[in-house]
């Protein structure tokens, strides 16, 4: 910076000022410093500007899986929102490896971030290692939350569950249930929203049961899963509700190999139902009835809490109440179920 300075004949304060808000400086200056950056090609190292901020202009986002397009939607969201807003998002994959987790909560402490949102991988999750970071930096979880009091953007899986097992009943045989390995938080809690529903219905809720493995490869899960259900007699109604689309697409896949045909009530052997609305449960065969999550929505509001946390600093005072937003599923009714 300061040999950058000398070469454009100004002082380094404003040089600087100029690189944290071009708007700050007079026209002529700001001129200046452009027709020398474009001469020099010269560009400031954010990330050491960062380090020597009070507080930076960095945003950590960690996910479990960067390459699952769901976590690739709702991330694309923060990073847009984050953009306008004059911060830099900076995303760390977890790869669901608890270990991996606390070496990037780590990460983004060393690069002295202004804020953190965090899909946290729940019961696995650096739990200690995570409260001291939130006693850091203002920090957001979203998908599933690290526990009661986390401030949390996510869906209301009560609200979701509900509208999907009302459906089911209504449109055909009441659905069993197939759950999601016990990565997150989700597991439990769409089992017992899948539970609640039921009981709300007058009907007796069915579990299908899985093996204990704790693995990201749902697709694999669910084909598994499924397969071993169906060769030792099938399912004891011929409704499947699984916990997600990811499980959902191997459940179908799981069904196709057996000879069976996946489809409305009146036009297949099996109705299976899903929940997210992953990108690509619309091109599933047959496409996949679901409940949509709102990534803009989950980034926007998890954004403007972030934000919001940021701007109060040290005065920030958020209960579990006012820190949480829970947003309505939408279904989305397609060939599947």
């Amino acid at each position: 910076m300061e040999d950058f300075a000398e070469f454009v004949g100004l002082s380094r304060p404003t040089v600087s000022k100029y690189f944290n808000d071009p708007g700050s400086v007079r026209r002529t200056t700001r001129e200046k410093i452009e027709a020398a950056l474009k001469e020099s090609g010269f560009r400031p190292n954010m990330f050491a500007v960062n380090l020597n901020r009070r507080r930076s202009n960095i945003v950590g986002i960690i996910v479990p899986d960067s390459t699952d397009p769901f976590y690739m939607a709702l991330t694309r969201r923060i990073e847009l929102i984050a953009n306008t807003s004059g911060y830099l998002a900076f995303v760390l994959s977890s790869d669901g490896d608890a270990e991996l987790e606390a070496r990037a909560i780590e990460t983004l402490r060393s690069m002295n971030v202004a804020g953190a949102i965090i899909a946290a991988l729940g019961g696995k999750s650096q739990q200690e290692t995570l409260r001291k970071l939130a006693t850091a930096i203002p920090l957001i979880y979203i998908d599933s939350p690290l526990d009661d009091t986390s401030p949390f953007v996510g869906t209301d899986n009560r609200q979701s569950f509900r509208l999907m097992v009302e459906y089911l009943c209504r449109s055909g045989s009441p659905p069993c249930y197939l759950g999601m390995p016990l990565v997150n938080t989700n597991a439990r809690t769409r089992e017992q929203a899948y539970i609640d529903a039921m009981i709300q219905l007058h009907m007796e809720p069915v579990f299908l049961s899985v093996s204990a493995d704790c693995t990201w490869d749902f697709e694999r899960f669910g084909f598994e899963q499924a397969k071993a259900h169906i060769e030792a007699g099938g399912f004891p109604t011929n409704t499947v509700l699984c916990a997600n689309d990811r499980i959902a697409f191997g459940a179908i896949s799981a069904a196709y190999h057996a000879g069976l045909k996946v489809g409305q009530t009146g036009q297949g052997d099996l109705r299976i139902a899903g929940h997210d609305d992953h990108p690509l449960s619309r091109y599933a065969c047959p496409p996949i009835t679901t409940v949509a999550q709102d990534y803009d929505q989950i980034g926007q509001w998890a954004m403007d809490l972030l934000l919001r946390m940021i701007d109060q600093g040290e005065k920030t005072i958020f209960s579990a109440r006012n820190a949480t937003v829970l947003l309505n599923g939408e279904i989305m009714l397609r060939g599947s179920a």
